[in-house]
């Protein structure tokens, strides 16, 4: 299984680094008894190998370089491909790009790299299906893509919508090697002119796709502002053996945590 890690954007918020925001240290690693710092982005690698992925595609812009650098050829069991994404063209084109290397028999897990979520291993909840969503809860849904649903099934993704309807976010998906052919067809036959993900999904819903949301996160942080830089520092710092014991008020410029008991949420 490959897993896609769209890190081509500009990470505009949180400029100026010396560095693509990609390899922001956050919290630290112990690795052969020597502690060190933990570049963001590794989280959602981690997370990518415990779902499944033994393959991993970033997707940079051709000024990202120090990523392929800092990575190199793998990472843990998972071996890493890079692909150039000329522009920040949205996720959708980022995520697709990544067809130059995923097979037409593979199936594909998509996270955000500037991004901090417990638990770890929550892609496994995942079914086997043409599209699926590990959702979490946030008290600021309109900051993000909210997902409807009916039972288990998504109605609708609410991209950054005020007053979303659903408290409800994705926060990774997983797609069939069948669901992200036909979501990558329904792509270009919209004349790719999707930029979030979103948007695409609510087509494919209405020519009669099928997608599963899994209310199976807890915790989640975007790190691409200060604030949420300092969230996802406190995050890691009260988390105990991947049960976050916060939750997070996800706000566009990144609220301080909100404790709760043993990593339930409200």
């Amino acid at each position: 299984m490959w897993g896609i890690v769209p890190a081509a954007g500009r990470g505009s918020r949180i400029q100026p680094l010396a560095f693509s925001k990609e390899l922001l240290p956050v919290g630290s690693r112990h690795d052969d008894g020597t502690d060190r710092p933990c570049a963001v982005s590794e989280y959602l690698l981690e997370r990518l190998i415990l779902g499944g992925a033994d393959k991993i595609c970033f997707v940079i812009s051709p000024g990202k370089s120090d990523i392929l650098e800092y990575f190199g050829d793998h990472y843990g069991s998972a071996e890493l491909a890079y692909v150039v994404q000329p522009e920040a063209s949205g996720l959708c084109d980022a995520v697709f790009r990544a067809s130059t290397v995923v097979g037409q028999h593979e199936d594909v897990l998509v996270g955000l790299p500037d991004t901090v979520w417990f638990p770890k291993a929550a892609l496994q909840s995942l079914p086997e299906a043409d599209l699926s969503f590990l959702l979490f809860p946030v008290e600021h849904p309109e900051f993000f893509d909210a997902v409807v649903l009916d039972g288990e099934q998504v109605t609708e993704i609410q991209v950054k919508q005020p007053n979303a309807a659903s408290r409800w976010i994705w926060g990774a998906f997983k797609m069939s090697a069948h669901g992200f052919r036909q979501l990558q067809a329904l792509w270009h036959a919209r004349e790719r002119r999707d930029e979030y993900f979103g948007t695409l999904v609510n087509a494919y819903l209405s020519a009669g796709g099928n997608g599963i949301g899994v209310k199976a996160g807890e915790s989640y942080v975007d790190v691409g502002t200060i604030g949420g830089y300092r969230t996802a520092m406190a995050l890691l710092a009260e988390s105990v053996e991947g049960r976050s014991k916060l939750r997070t008020r996800a706000s566009s410029d990144g609220a301080r945590p909100v404790p709760v008991n043993n990593g339930a949420i409200a």
